[in-house]
């Protein structure tokens, strides 16, 4: 029995889990989001896992409305610090495989290189520390066959997003101002979805390893919004403005562009490019 509980199945990774799910007919999935499964409460986890004979977790739930962290600090870090515990509590006590996804938040933004899985970790937002502190614990609980996925920019065709917030604007102005001097590497949670369901079966560790995920080259977020309206014909101008310009309640790392040379060469996978996955993205939205 190959069974899955795929958490925040109404998220963006999760949703496209979710879409994939049909090309993996070995497993047998359980898709979940609050309504079905409050993973921040430790015993109905254990039951939940139990009745279902779970073998696997995939943990998409997150809180991830950055700027709304700084005020509903508690919330945020139940859903990302509290039910991170429970799962690596119950994964290590059934022994369940635990792949649970994390963000570039976790660093600084200081670096001028991408950042690699042992560099040295300092969030400077309440998401970024409250995911952070759901990856310690799941260090420190250490179930086994388990894995830490960080990624970056996320984008579907599901939920809310950059790409789909573009597209919107650019149908009422005729022109934008978009941060030009934060750097980072977009994914497309298809992609990402796609090589958590190919890699699964080769996850055998002892301690819980950390990768790095998104996907391949380096963008600002003007540079990305510039591309989607140029793969999309859109007429709408993009002007460059710097952080400053833009006062957000979260501060944002400025450089959070990732090193993948670790999960690419465990599970000898290749990484489209972001403006390759974009355009597959487009053609679907």
């Amino acid at each position: 029995m190959n069974n899955i509980l795929v958490t925040g199945a109404s998220g963006q990774l999760g949703s496209e889990v979710q879409e994939l799910s049909k090309e993996y007919p070995q497993y047998d999935f359980f898709f979940t989001d609050v309504a079905d499964l409050d993973i921040t409460d430790l015993e109905k986890v254990r039951e939940y896992c139990n009745t279902n004979q779970i073998k696997t977790i995939i943990n998409c739930a997150a809180y991830t409305a950055v700027d709304k962290a700084e005020e509903q600090t508690d919330v945020c870090n139940a859903v990302n610090h509290i039910a991170t515990i429970n799962l690596s509590t119950v994964a290590k006590e059934l022994n369940i495989k635990l792949i649970h996804t994390s963000t570039d938040y976790v660093f600084n933004g200081k670096n001028h290189v991408p950042f690699k899985e042992d560099d040295i970790t300092a969030p400077i937002n309440v998401y970024g520390k409250t995911k952070l502190l759901g990856e310690q614990a799941m260090i420190e609980i250490n179930p086994t066959n388990s894995i830490i996925v960080r990624t970056s920019w996320v984008y579907s065709t599901y939920g809310n997003n950059f790409v789909k917030t573009m597209l919107k604007l650019a149908e009422t102005r005729e022109q934008l101002t978009i941060i030009a001097d934060q750097v980072g590497s977009p994914t497309y949670a298809y992609d990402l979805a796609k090589t958590i369901l190919e890699i699964l079966p080769k996850i055998n560790n002892d301690h819980v390893e950390v990768y790095h995920y998104s996907n391949e080259g380096i963008c600002s977020w003007y540079d990305f919004a510039f591309e989607i309206f140029h793969q999309t014909n859109t007429k709408c101008k993009v002007l460059p403005i710097e952080t400053k310009d833009y006062p957000t309640a979260a501060e944002r790392p400025q450089y959070s562009v990732m090193n993948k040379s670790k999960i690419k060469k465990t599970f000898d996978i290749e990484i489209p490019h972001w403006k390759t996955s974009l355009s597959n993205c487009l053609k679907k939205l």
